[in-house]
């Protein structure tokens, strides 16, 4: 019975080859453990949060290709015309069930299943998972999209080739499971290998860190062919000592910031959204609170963009960091004009067909 901790993985830099390990594609989407007794199927994300309520297109189509009564540990995903979309998948939180429904119908979603918890009244987790895989495989012999079983590989060679390939579908990676391992919630047991990357971007502003005490965050930009400065991201989880050491750090840059900066109309936008608050108003400012970060502050402190910062990441979504960068060090001998989109490679677009049949 609902609710499950999915079992976590660690992260690692190069591949796993031990002897006894099966490697598959690391999916880019909600995290999801699905529950079907008979007609009734629950939807539970990785916080045990219950998300049926923002996929109605997924359980008719669990009813019609998984076991009547199973647990299935998985992936909820949107394709795209490039790929995976993990910015569809994001617009599915939303209140209004009358724009959830439009959105099932505009961009579906699809359950990729990697593990089986239970089947009919036995409990699978103390198996192994190399017992669970090959239950997995035949409980799901005959299902079609949009469920489907993901690819896997005793081969590390065979991995690293998926690794390099399929990052143009919308994957992250490749994680790898030992065959041995009995299903361990809430534990990072597994491995994951992501894709490591840097970029030199310029710092356009900061925020400050949630607990009052230094710099939270760095925001960062790109500019694009046309000259424009996007904000494409932030770096953080910096040290308390670092976060102290970052405020002397910025501010010289601080000095008559907002003067001709890129970012200026976001400033404008902001300020005028807290009046309008202040006055018991509306108002939506760019990188503001919304849904998915009520309550937390989102204000920033505008910088000459005249810094840069080199920072690592692991994957772009479209023109963004997918996740937050780390502060990898300053560049003072860049210029900031010469920290462009052109700079990041981009990845070999992949049919995710292919990345099924594989």
């Amino acid at each position: 019975m609902p609710p499950v901790k999915p079992m976590l993985a660690k992260l690692a830099r190069e591949m796993p080859a031990p002897e006894g390990m099966l490697y598959e594609p690391k999916w880019d989407g909600f995290r999801c453990i699905v529950f079907r007794d008979g007609d009734e199927v629950e939807l539970g994300s990785r916080n045990e949060k219950p998300l049926t309520r923002y996929f109605p297109e997924l359980p008719p189509a669990l009813r019609a290709n998984v076991p009547d009564r199973c647990v299935l540990d998985g992936e909820i995903v949107i394709a795209g015309e490039k790929g995976l979309d993990f910015e569809a998948l994001l617009q599915r939180i939303h209140p209004a069930a009358s724009r959830i429904k439009m959105l099932a119908e505009t961009t579906p979603a699809a359950f990729v299943a990697f593990d089986l918890l239970a089947l009919d009244d036995e409990d699978f987790r103390p198996r192994p998972f190399g017992e669970r895989r090959a239950a997995l495989e035949q409980a799901l012999a005959t299902a079609g999209p949009p469920v489907h079983l993901t690819p896997a590989t005793g081969d590390a060679a065979v991995a690293t080739e998926w690794f390099n390939r399929f990052e143009g579908a919308g994957l992250d990676g490749v994680v790898a499971k030992p065959l041995s391992l009995p299903y361990r919630e809430d534990e990072r047991v597994m491995w994951k290998v992501k894709h490591a990357r840097t970029a030199d971007c310029v710092v356009g502003g900061f925020r400050v860190h949630k607990d009052g005490e230094g710099v939270g965050s760095l925001l960062l930009g790109l500019y694009d062919d046309e000259g424009m400065l996007h904000h494409v991201g932030v770096a953080s989880s910096f040290t308390v000592a670092r976060r102290r050491e970052l405020v002397d750090e910025l501010a010289p840059y601080r000095v008559d910031a907002l003067d001709g900066h890129p970012w200026a109309a976001w400033a404008e936008a902001e300020a005028e959204a807290m009046a309008k608050s202040s006055k018991g108003g509306g108002g939506r400012m760019p990188g503001g609170q919304s849904r998915w970060n009520a309550g937390r502050n989102m204000s920033w402190e505008p910088l000459r963009p005249e810094l840069v910062a080199e920072v690592a990441f692991d994957h772009l979504q479209g023109d963004r960091f997918r996740h937050a960068t780390s502060f990898v060090r300053w560049r003072p001998e860049r210029e900031p004009a010469s920290c462009t989109y052109s700079q990041l490679d981009s990845a070999v677009p992949e049919e995710l067909e292919v990345v099924f049949r594989a």
